[in-house]
């Protein structure tokens, strides 16, 4: 097959690149030239999201025909790609506008492109509600002759709520979410149904009929699922969480078996709509981060993914779960993630990583029996040679087992002389390092650095009480988990414990500031990528955006566990700059709207008042999550500068 000779040739680059010089930042830090692919129903067709670092473009790959249709997007941020029937595709793009009383804000839209490379118009364009909206999903796209598209829009409210609930509290605003039917062809949509003011969002069966409706309560915040059994009747409530958070056990709807899929108890269940019965889902729902894989065209559960260090996939259908091992065999040792595959299951699509090779896009037919590429993430990278990585695990000083990735530099000695280490926390912080390419932890190991990437109390992934034991601790045991893993490292000589920096962003850029404050003695230098400097500002600010009793600030406080005043002082980096002894680089964005630029300033203005080191780079029309090729690139070449400065390899 074609996948044994590419990867025969990529081991004979490795080999030749033995001494070469490291990549350039650049070839790490551009927006990944395949963002999303996506095969038609039909199989014959596959739009691929992507294109030079800065320029977006989708391009239509006609299999067996050589023309390769591209519509230029232009400087905007691609997010993902989808077919409705054999002829449209919608691609996903965000982009910033002034509007209202705030500088900008990113919206989401949905632009249609023809199979020969055109914008024909953007879903529900010509609706002056719908236009306030900052995000626009994509439910369903329905099948037939005249595919429809079943998407988030907007209508206006009546201003009476009192049938859902008479409290005097309950904040109305002038709009109601609703759901839309609409025609790829002209982008026009028609109401399919209303919601009200608590509905946040639908499933949709494949007729585009709505099944389950998915509410937050304005004022107590409790996340309800509403549905329809067999799609008749009224709305009836099938299950209700206690909290915000519990939006997030949540994990979808099949209209195949009419159940609702839940996070119960650190396993997964199926609940009927009919009546409420639950059956265990899976015979491994219960591993680390289990995550379902579906079919959308029979909308049935076809696979379970878990697993702790890389995916193991409990394969429910076995056509599929053949395809998906075809591609393992070919490619052991890293991720195959199955990304489509046409309706009758003859073509496939594959996104192929692991940590220590960059994604490349494949395209696998059965018929056939052949692996073709498609394309690479990151083509600047192709033949060089990178960084190792393996999972650990430690101990933390109360006992608590945490797990992580250690990437050391290429051709690193093991038994040689200890090696300076970066600490690499994820953001978050209720998420999770996959196994996955990491641009960070493989451009600071070409650099010459080990890299730990902890999975600390309080990330997703590890079960409910893993999870929990973060409450409260953002300052205390989730900044000892860090540490502990550098003593552990140590310990056996991998590391020198005297040469550490911790780089971050999001948490992972308050953890750095955290360490930097809080543990002043352990870390030569902190370098935090828009990065949460003051907690109580922090909370503000959240409560400015999404109401002060909104949601997400009060997860927060609870995260935080108790948002008094002295907690969060004590809490905060910038409160603590006085502590400060290592260097400090500070790097944002400017539109950033998770975390304010105001986070990053702060720390800076308390640092230079209290006369410590610390570098402050600012990213032009960059948002939280660096994605313009020339900031990403940017950011790395000024961390690159950073750490030779203040923790040379050498």
């Amino acid at each position: 097959m074609k996948a044994y000779l590419m990867a025969a040739a990529a081991a004979v680059s490795l080999g030749m690149a033995a001494h070469a010089a490291p990549p350039p930042a650049s070839a790490f830090g551009r927006v990944p030239a395949v963002v999303d692919a996506a095969i038609s129903p039909g199989g014959q067709r596959i739009a691929i999201l992507g294109g030079a670092p800065d320029r977006r473009a989708v391009s239509i790959a006609t299999i067996d025909q050589p023309n390769l249709p591209r519509l230029e997007l232009g400087d905007v941020e691609g997010v993902s790609v989808r077919w409705a029937g054999d002829d449209h595709v919608l691609a996903r793009i965000a982009f910033w506008d002034s509007f209202g009383p705030r500088q900008a804000y990113r919206f989401e839209r949905n632009v249609v492109v023809s199979t020969d490379g055109r914008a024909i118009t953007r879903l529900l364009e010509s609706d002056t509600l719908s236009r306030f909206l900052l995000e626009q999903p994509v439910f369903r796209v329905t099948a037939g002759d005249r595919p429809q598209a079943i998407v988030l829009g907007l209508i206006e409210g009546s201003g009476d709520n009192t049938t859902k609930d008479s409290r005097m509290k309950r904040k109305e605003g002038e709009f109601l979410t609703a759901l839309w039917r609409a025609d790829p062809a002209s982008g026009k949509g028609i109401l399919l149904e209303r919601g009200d003011y608590d509905t946040v969002a639908w499933s949709v069966d494949p007729a585009g009929q709505p099944r389950v409706r998915l509410d937050i309560d304005q004022i107590n915040h409790r996340f309800s699922v509403y549905g329809k059994a067999d799609g008749k009747g009224q709305w009836k409530q099938v299950w209700s969480g206690n909290s915000f958070k519990s939006r997030r056990y949540y994990h979808g709807y099949s209209t195949a078996t009419d159940s609702i899929y839940l996070g119960m108890n650190d396993k997964l269940v199926a609940k009927r709509l009919d009546d409420g019965a639950e059956t265990t889902f899976g015979q491994t729902s219960s591993q680390p981060s289990p995550s379902i894989i579906w079919d959308e065209y029979t909308d049935a559960p076809v696979g379970l993914s878990t697993g702790a260090e890389r995916p193991n996939i409990e394969w429910f259908d076995a056509e599929i779960g053949s395809a998906h091992g075809v591609l393992a065999r070919a490619f052991k040792s890293q991720s195959v993630r199955l990304w489509g595959w046409s309706r009758d299951r003859n073509r496939f699509l594959a996104r192929v990583s692991s940590p220590t090779s960059p994604p490349t896009w494949f395209l696998y037919d059965r018929a056939r029996k052949e692996v073709s590429p498609l394309g690479e993430e990151y083509p600047e990278l192709k033949g060089a040679q990178l960084g190792s990585t393996r999972w650990i695990t430690y101990k933390a000083a109360d006992g608590l087992e945490i797990p992580g990735y250690l990437t050391l530099p290429p051709n690193a000695d093991p038994s040689g002389k200890p090696l300076p280490l970066v600490v690499l926390p994820h953001g978050g912080p209720a998420v999770r390092d996959a196994y996955d390419f990491n641009i960070f932890a493989q451009f600071l190991a070409t650099r010459g650095y080990a890299v730990l990437q902890p999975q600390y109390r309080g990330s997703w992934g590890f079960g409910q009480a893993f999870e929990d034991a973060g409450n409260g601790e953002w300052a205390g045991k989730m900044q000892t988990d860090l540490l502990d893993g550098v003593r552990a490292l140590a310990s056996q000589n991998l590391v020198d414990p005297n040469r550490v920096c911790i780089v971050g962003m999001d948490f992972g850029g308050y953890a750095a500031l955290a360490g930097a404050s809080l543990h002043p003695e352990a870390y030569r230098c902190a370098a935090s990528i828009a990065g949460i400097s003051d907690l109580g500002l922090f909370l503000v600010e959240e409560g400015r955006l999404y109401g002060r009793d909104g949601g997400s600030s009060r997860e927060l406080r609870e995260m935080l566990g108790g948002a008094t005043r002295p907690n969060l002082d004590a809490a905060s980096p910038a409160r603590r700059a006085g502590s400060v002894k290592a260097p400090v680089l500070l790097i944002h964005g400017d539109k950033d709207t998770v975390v304010q630029l105001s986070q990053s300033q702060l720390m800076a203005d308390r640092l230079k008042a209290a006369g410590k080191p610390y570098e402050f780079v600012v990213l032009e029309g960059e948002n939280h999550y660096l994605t313009k090729s020339a900031n990403r690139t940017r950011t790395l070449e000024a961390l690159e500068a950073f750490l030779a400065k203040n923790l040379p390899v050498n």
